[in-house]
């Protein structure tokens, strides 16, 4: 063992690269990761992030990074919610202060911030394809280097990881998959092979028996060897029943485990001996999600996986309470399936955070599950709905991306009553550009008969759900926000489907405000009525297909606005161009919504600030477009 670091200030401010790991003891180590935990739990109490998945890796990742040789070797996290100890120990102590926020470090791996980060995944399933490919890659251009994929067990319940491990078992590059076994995803994982785990987490001494074993053997003559062979097989057939061993080993991949997670000395023999094998090997680490740290340990709905921020010392979240979106979707949901039994639920392992778990716990039998797999989870939907059921699917906005497919061809060409409510729609923040969930309306809005539905307030939200679950000839999608649910902004009227919250004498605008935009729009219209304009302000509540409605109130005024908290390219101020242009309504059209691009993390109001997305901009800008197109039908001056 080489010289020891110095403790007398607390050895993790002597800790800035994972070199610096390879010269502790192992008292010094077991020192070591008290102090990160006390660490990530005093920084992440101020900014918030995702604390439980960080808390339960802190030894495996210290004995990762004394086992391969980061940046040379490639460390992938999957999906990044357990990345923090790694930021630590790769030299972004310092940026902790500015976790998640404008300016300040990321809350998943970056490749902006450091050489030891080579992908931004923050979506599951997605490392083992990164590491097949990045492996491959080694093996062809003769580089003697090592790709190791965290892989946490809940990401094993999505289909790409099983592609991946396919290719991956036939291609026998070096390649080390740690798979993060703490038996919780965001909730505890669900599935086949979660069982499977968990059983083998029941029986750890399978491998040390196996060793004592053929030790033993091994020094007796003649028999040995084969006497070895027939309790190998012996207990082979045993552990069939029981574990995953089998199934990994048929592909070609060799196993290690299960290892304890926290126990380091365990975990760095472990790393050792599968680096040492050149051949793909997972190696099966158990750990505790929020381990170390009382209040996120006894959390028993996820752990604190992902909390705001708390106390640190009970736990406790310090932001005052209020009313969420996703609350009021949960119990109007509730609501609805009290009265039709023929609604179900499925979530794709999120059913705390989407509000599925409200109902699961009310209707148990009527609710599904499906793990980290929303191409599953929309297909699965299409077949209840054939059984004549109504099945709600709820899903971040950012994951529903994730099954075009299945939504456009499986549920969609078969005109199937399946109902996608998506949450955290829009610009959602501090998790940053992965997790904005700007797409939807632009990608789902091109798939023929989708209808899509954008609630302002709790009263729409209550309300376009019902409508939503009433629709039985094809599939439909409510999205909403995140965060507190705004005050209740009632209509002046109803024209048809759209509803009406401003009406100026004067028809010189109609601004089109989309879902929770509807304030901004008020906001906006107030504006230019101080510079005399007078403004119509609707809300579409069902923005696709666009409503009849709308084209007669655009042939009314003479200008045509639209806001949405969506990416601008085929938004719906492309799809009420289009109405326009097929109904001949030639009224000149402006549309502001969120540019294409990967926006960086931030609050909310910081990053719709930075795009112009705010009343005050988005004023200036029409009455400057407007004064401009009033400029160009001026008679020329005799």
């Amino acid at each position: 063992m080489s010289e020891s670091l110095p403790a007398s200030d607390g050895l993790l401010a002597g800790v800035t690269s994972p070199g610096d790991l390879k010269r502790l003891d192992a008292e010094q180590l077991t020192l070591l990761a008290a102090e990160i935990r006390d660490f990530m739990v005093a920084k992440v109490s101020r900014t918030g992030g995702h604390l439980g998945p960080s808390l339960g890796v802190v030894e495996t990742t210290l004995a990762l990074h004394r086992v391969f040789d980061s940046p040379r070797d490639r460390v992938l996290f999957d999906t990044g919610h357990q990345a923090y100890v790694h930021k630590i120990v790769t030299g972004r102590q310092d940026g902790f202060d500015m976790l998640r926020q404008r300016g300040g470090l990321s809350g998943y791996p970056s490749r902006a911030e450091s050489e030891h980060d080579l992908i931004e995944n923050s979506h599951a399933s997605t490392a083992l394809s990164y590491a097949d490919g990045l492996s491959k890659a080694f093996a062809l251009r003769g580089e003697d280097r090592h790709v190791v994929a965290v892989v946490g067990d809940g990401a094993l319940t999505g289909g790409m990881c099983w592609e991946a491990l396919n290719n991956i078992a036939t291609a026998k590059n070096r390649l080390v998959i740690v798979v993060n076994d703490n038996g919780r995803s965001y909730a505890p994982t669900i599935g086949g092979l979660a069982d499977h785990l968990s059983t083998l987490r029941l029986n750890p001494g399978y491998e040390r028996v196996l060793d004592l074993v053929k030790d033993a053997l091994g020094n007796t003559p003649v028999v040995g060897k084969p006497v070895y062979e027939v309790l190998h097989a012996v207990k082979r057939g045993i552990k069939d029943a029981v574990s995953p061993q089998p199934m990994f080993e048929d592909l070609g991949i060799k196993y290690i485990g299960p290892v304890d997670g926290h126990d380091m000395v365990a975990m760095e023999s472990a790393l050792r001996r599968a680096k040492g094998f050149n051949a793909p090997v997972i190696v099966h680490a158990v750990t505790r999600k929020g381990y170390g740290y009382r209040p996120a340990e006894q959390d028993e709905a996820d752990c604190l996986h992902s909390p705001g921020a708390f106390d640190p010392q009970t736990g406790a979240l310090t932001a005052k309470p209020s009313v969420k979106w996703t609350h009021v979707f949960s119990e109007e949901l509730i609501k609805i399936a009290d009265e039709r039994l023929d609604v179900v639920g499925i979530t794709a392992a999120m059913g705390e955070p989407t509000g599925i778990a409200d109902l699961a716990r009310k209707h148990p039998e009527r609710v599904y599950d499906v793990g980290i797999a929303e191409q599953h989870a929309a297909t699965s939907a299409a077949g209840l709905a054939m059984g004549g059921l109504h099945p709600v699917v709820a899903v971040y906005a950012t994951f529903l991306n994730r099954a075009f497919d299945q939504v456009l061809l499986d549920v969609a060409m078969h005109e199937l009553p399946v109902t996608f409510v998506l949450d955290r729609a829009g610009i959602t923040g501090p998790d940053g550009p992965s997790h904005y969930g700007i797409w939807d309306m632009s990608v789902f809005g091109a798939v023929p008969g989708m209808r899509i539905a954008a609630p302002r307030d709790a009263a729409t939200l209550r309300e376009e759900l019902r409508e939503a679950v009433a629709v039985d000839d094809g599939p439909t999608i409510v999205r909403f926000p995140t965060g507190s649910v705004p005050a209740d902004l009632p209509a002046v009227r109803r024209l048809g489907q759209v509803d009406v919250l401003r009406e100026d004498e004067r028809k010189d605008v109609l601004l089109v405000a989309v879902g929770s935009f509807a304030a901004l729009g008020m906001d906006v219209a107030a504006r230019l009525a101080e510079q005399g304009y007078g403004v119509t302000v609707v809300d579409p509540r069902w923005v696709r297909p666009v409503p009849i409605e709308l084209t007669g109130l655009a042939a009314q005024h003479r200008r045509v606005v639209t806001i949405e908290d969506g990416i601008r390219a085929g938004g719906v101020g492309d799809a009420v161009a289009a109405a326009l242009r097929d109904a001949d309504v030639e009224v000149p059209l402006r549309d502001f919504g969120v540019p294409a691009g990967w926006h960086p993390h931030g609050t909310r109001a910081e990053i719709l600030t930075s795009l112009g997305l705010t009343a005050q901009d988005i004023a200036r800008e029409v009455i400057g477009w407007v004064s401009r197109l009033e400029a160009d039908t001026e008679p020329a001056q005799a």
